[in-house]
């Protein structure tokens, strides 16, 4: 067995494409909780949490049993040839906690990139329309559909072109990006005046708290803007919790901080605590606009990822953990403010899903220190993620039940890492 992580390095270069990178140059032989141990025994704490996976940490023991229990039985029929009571307990308890009022219907996949595409699907057989507006900055997925409808070119969208027809980018209000809600609106007025009329567009797609586009957070008001619009022009609202979703933001779901309801959310990453799962949850009369056989996927809905959803559920109320997510966010927050650092801008928290920029003497962004940052910080054994349109910002995704001394940890790391 190969016990070195260069080794294990250059066997990956051999037969694995370029484009296929990977953050840090170490294999993981053991997880819990918040930390990783590589090949060769060294420990790092996880501030990634598989990019925005493991809400309830690495390998919980309640999820391991469950899946074990699982195994034991079957671990796969596809839920369309033969189902089971664990996915439609699980659509059930979807259901139940979606921000959205009145009948819901649920159904499950693979992949968050999944959920988004069927969602767009449902939204066209309801409205009987095309157009999808999207957001600058907005991140949707890897597959053609959801590359045209994420709002990052670098390295996401180079060299695949052309992108699919009919999806229209708005401008994203934040403060960190010097856009202002009566900008952004306007942009999407635009649109409706030069791109594509309101009346041919089936549906709105936006990050309650965009993700890779740099933890920029929407606005209750923006999100009524956006609500009025679409009721005024028959439009299907989708909010995408892919990654803000199942307690990062502090509520289960983040739209529920929003005052406004959606027609459609997607849910994926911390939903089954790192097994392959997502779900897709909205108005009943919307999610039955497919005809029969019209929605699916062979793994769809995997019995492993819905016994460890629903055991992410028990979590999640068991261990406090909306409550431990505001926590986390709020100490880190008052820990950045408290160093005063003159390159750090931006702090920006819902819950623990914390987010701060780096900039020059200038103001101007840095992506080169948040390189430098991530890069010392993982030689100090703390493994941190970047992001952003200008790749100068710094994410935070650590597990919500990372113990406070290892919290501490990892903050001390920064401290002595940032350039």
């Amino acid at each position: 067995m190969t016990t070195s992580n260069q080794q294990l390095l250059e066997r990956r270069l051999k037969v694995l494409p370029r484009g296929l990178g990977v953050s840090f140059p170490i294999f993981a032989t053991k997880a819990k909780n918040s930390e990783i141990w590589d090949v060769e025994g060294n420990r790092y704490i996880d501030f990634v949490g598989g990019i925005g996976v493991l809400n309830t940490g690495h390998s919980h023991p309640k999820i391991v049993a469950a899946v074990g229990e699982q195994i034991q039985k079957f671990s796969h029929t596809s839920a369309q040839i033969a189902n089971y009571e664990s996915y439609v307990e699980l659509c059930e308890k979807l259901c139940d906690k979606a921000p959205i009022s009145g009948e819901k219907k649920a159904f499950l996949l693979t992949t968050g990139a999944e959920t988004v595409e069927n969602a767009i699907k449902i939204a066209r057989a309801k409205t009987g329309r095309a157009g999808v507006i999207a957001f600058i900055g907005g991140w949707h997925g890897r597959t053609l559909l959801t590359m045209g409808l994420t709002g990052k070119v670098i390295p996401y969208k180079k060299s695949y072109g052309p992108m699919p027809a009919s999806i229209f980018h708005a401008a994203f209000p934040s403060p960190a990006t010097g856009v202002s809600e009566a900008e952004a609106l306007k942009d999407l007025e635009m649109i409706f005046k030069a791109d594509i009329d309101p009346s041919e567009v089936a549906a709105m797609i936006i990050e309650p708290v965009q993700g890779e586009g740099g933890f920029h957070q929407l606005t209750p008001s923006f999100a009524k803007e956006l609500r009025r619009i679409c009721d005024q022009h028959g439009i299907v609202l989708i909010f995408d919790e892919v990654q803000c979703g199942f307690g990062r933001t502090g509520t289960l779901f983040a739209s529920e901080q929003l005052g406004v309801e959606p027609d459609l959310i997607t849910c994926a990453k911390s939903l089954a605590g790192g097994y392959p799962i997502s779900g897709l949850i909205g108005r009943a009369d919307i999610m039955d606009a497919p005809q029969a056989g019209g929605l699916g996927g062979t793994y769809a809905g995997s019995p492993l990822g819905t016994v460890a959803a629903l055991k992410v559920l028990e979590i999640m109320e068991e261990e406090n953990l909306l409550e431990r997510s505001r926590h986390i966010g709020d100490t880190i927050a008052a820990f950045l403010d408290a160093l005063a650092h003159p390159n750090i801008t931006h702090i920006r928290h819902k819950g623990a899903m914390l987010a701060f920029d780096l900039v020059d003497a200038e103001g101007k962004p840095d992506a080169a220190a948040a390189t430098a940052l991530k890069n010392k910080a993982f030689e100090n054994g703390l493994l941190l993620a970047t992001c952003g349109m200008y790749f100068n910002t710094v994410r935070v995704m650590v597990p919500l039940t990372v113990e406070d001394s290892v919290l501490a940890e990892a903050l001390d790391i920064i401290k002595h890492a940032l350039p």
